[in-house]
């Protein structure tokens, strides 16, 4: 996912604390390709790495290919941007879901318009938290039939791979794996935020400690962070943004050495080998590469980052 798969605190969390966000319906609207329509869950589609921005006006743009590619302005009136491989979508201020495939410039699909709250995109799955508090997801083409996953009080919900996860208003982390039928295991309680990126899953518990726990949803947990406001999971990268707004990631096994990457963060973005922060200044910078990459400006008052490895 990434959905964004980085959540930022205050923005995000569907609840569990990145900030939403709104606006105008799209231009040419219509449906997506036959091909697109009718992909298969084995066959989400493969793009070049992209970024999006949502700018303080509620323009969301999206650049595809190198850090110096051209933006290109998908929706106004955008509340949130949601990147994953060759899909994008954004969340309107009217509470209407829109999601697109294949090219930057194809055209929106309508995927939900019941007061959604939070959007999440990975592989060929989409979900919703919609305003009661209910998380639906969908598996295949934009036109698959939604089910209701959870109905307790959803505040955030994350997608990777086969895996959903839910974050309820009682502060509990849940988890499920395989199809969307699948039965909930309880993973942590006393949660503020839930991350998940392959067979990896992690939580931000109430006290600001950063547990991740690699393999099967009965691992065991191992901390790895203290006075955390954002956790960040992508492959095998670990990132948080601490309390003080220092940005952190860490490369390997769960025991890696951390290295401190911006100062002054309000949320962290992660997908392949890109790492995108979004400053209190409302600077937007990406690296590509290893941790100690250059980072390059990639646009301002930007109050939201999204990253796509093109993969996820």
């Amino acid at each position: 996912m990434t959905t964004r798969s980085a959540t930022r605190p205050g923005l995000v969390l569907l609840g569990a604390g990145l900030a939403c966000a709104a606006g105008l319906l799209p231009a040419g609207l219509g449906l997506a390709s036959a091909q697109a329509q009718t992909r298969g869950p084995a066959q989400a589609a493969v793009a070049l790495p992209r970024i999006g921005v949502l700018k303080v006006g509620g323009d969301a743009l999206v650049k595809e290919g190198g850090l110096s590619a051209s933006w290109v302005l998908e929706h106004d009136g955008v509340i949130q941007v949601a990147l994953a491989g060759d899909r994008i979508g954004v969340l309107t201020g009217d509470g209407k879901a829109w999601v697109k495939e294949g090219g930057l410039s194809t055209n929106w699909v309508l995927e939900h318009d019941g007061g959604v709250k939070r959007l999440a995109l990975s592989g060929d799955r989409i979900g919703v938290i919609t305003g009661d508090g209910k998380a639906w997801v969908k598996e295949g083409g934009l036109s698959a039939n939604w089910v209701l996953e959870h109905d307790g009080g959803v505040k955030q919900l994350a997608l990777s791979g086969d895996r959903i996860g839910v974050l309820t208003a009682d502060g509990r982390a849940w988890v499920k794996e395989g199809g969307l039928s699948a039965n909930w295991v309880l993973e942590h309680d006393s949660v503020k935020q839930l991350a998940l990126s392959g067979d990896r899953i992690g939580v931000v518990r109430a006290d600001g400690v950063a547990l991740v726990k690699e393999g099967g949803l009965s691992a065991t947990w191992v901390t790895e962070n203290t006075a955390v406001k954002q956790l960040v999971l992508a492959g095998n990268r670990i990132g948080v943004v601490r309390s003080g707004g220092a940005a952190l990631v860490k490369e390997g096994g769960l025991s890696a050495t951390w290295v401190t990457e911006n100062l002054n963060v309000l949320e962290l973005a992660l997908a392949g080998k890109r790492i995108g922060v979004l400053k209190v200044t409302g600077e937007a910078l990406v690296k590509e590469g290893g941790l100690s990459a250059t980072w390059v400006t990639e646009n301002t008052g930007v109050i939201d980052i999204a990253l796509s490895s093109g993969a996820d």
